[in-house]
């Protein structure tokens, strides 16, 4: 697949939103809405030694609407979207209640992809056409932010699922922009030499095959034998890659079928919508680059039927996880439940 076609379209705001593949004019009467005032800061904590985000104006963000006035559908008469279509393939906008803002002091830019114009379904159920899609619209926007002066990470993610916080059930994911390395990838980083951490746990998953869920198109999934969330798969390419321009079209297809199925597997593990935080990691941005090995983790949150896993005080106030179950006892059930 060559490289996703794009239309860019700027709101009066100044919020810029992209419409992938075809779509089709807005209604008459489509009015853009419009992005609130707010205060964005960075603030420094000396002693974790992390940036914090102020993002006053996300309170009044929207919140579970009803199917008929969720923001992320098609624009029709007398409802107002965000998207300026009445139909479209896949959708990237500028978030109008972001974590940070392009303008100083907070620096940096949130951006929400919408995976399809349907409001029922989740990333578990695209077509094969809109998921390889999907996965060139990533690509697309990891390289135009990576290119933008002052970003130094891209950190493409998804949440799944009211119990991690999403306000919005239309199938979608987000982008964030830092003006800086947030702590968890400058973590990886930082350990990227001699040689690759990565490669070298891929290859230990691998030579143990006891914790292996996929191994096919250059792609391995496994559940790491470190995993701190019950049933947490982690998706990386089998040779050294750094981010998704790195790899072929038909590598980024084989990446997101394995990411698919994971989440397939998920929904099928307790006969419900499995809720989870998709998380990828990249080379950095900027100069200078500091580079990475692409792989995805998830973090399913249900550790059992109708059981969450909360981040307790030893997670939250220790940064020490527990896991409540075993890895390769994990592996096993995902393993008897994947497609």
């Amino acid at each position: 697949m060559p490289r996703a076609v794009r239309t860019d379209i700027v709101q009066p705001d100044g919020r810029h939103v992209y419409l992938y593949g075809a779509y089709a004019p807005p209604p008459a009467d489509y009015q853009a809405p419009s992005m609130p005032n707010g205060t964005y800061q960075r603030r420094w904590n000396p002693l974790r030694r992390e940036w914090v985000l102020v993002a006053a104006s996300r309170q009044g963000r929207t919140f579970l609407p009803e199917r008929t006035d969720c923001p992320l559908c098609p624009s029709r008469p007398g409802h107002s979207s965000e998207i300026p279509a009445s139909h479209f393939e896949a959708a990237v906008f500028e978030n109008r209640f972001p974590a940070m803002v392009p303008a100083r002091p907070a620096g940096g830019l949130c951006e929400v992809v919408v995976y399809t114009d349907e409001h029922e379904g989740s990333f578990a159920t695209l077509p094969a056409d809109r998921l390889a899609q999907l996965a060139e619209v990533w690509t697309d926007r990891y390289r135009d932010l990576s290119s933008r002066r002052g970003i130094r990470y891209v950190f493409i993610f998804e949440n799944r699922g009211e119990q991690v916080g999403v306000t919005l059930h239309h199938p979608h994911g987000q982008i964030y922009a830092y003006p800086f390395i947030p702590p968890v990838a400058a973590g990886e980083l930082r350990r990227q030499t001699p040689g690759c951490l990565q490669c070298r746990l891929v290859a230990d998953e691998l030579k143990g095959r006891r914790r292996i869920l996929i191994n096919a198109s250059g792609i391995v999934a496994y559940v790491p034998g470190y995993a701190r969330w019950p049933y947490e798969v982690h998706v990386a390419t089998r040779a050294h890659r750094e981010a998704l321009p790195s790899l072929t079209p038909a590598g980024r297809r084989a990446l997101v079928s394995a990411m698919q199925r994971i989440a397939r597997a998920y929904d099928r593990l307790f006969q419900v919508p499995m809720p989870y935080m998709m998380a990828m990691h990249q080379a950095s941005a900027g100069r200078p680059v500091a580079q990475g090995h692409l792989h995805v983790e998830f973090y399913p949150v249900l550790r059992d039927q109708g059981k969450l896993k909360y981040l307790a005080g030893s997670e939250s106030g220790a940064g020490v996880f527990i896991n409540d179950t075993l890895a390769e006892e994990s592996a096993d059930r995902l393993r008897a439940v994947l497609d």
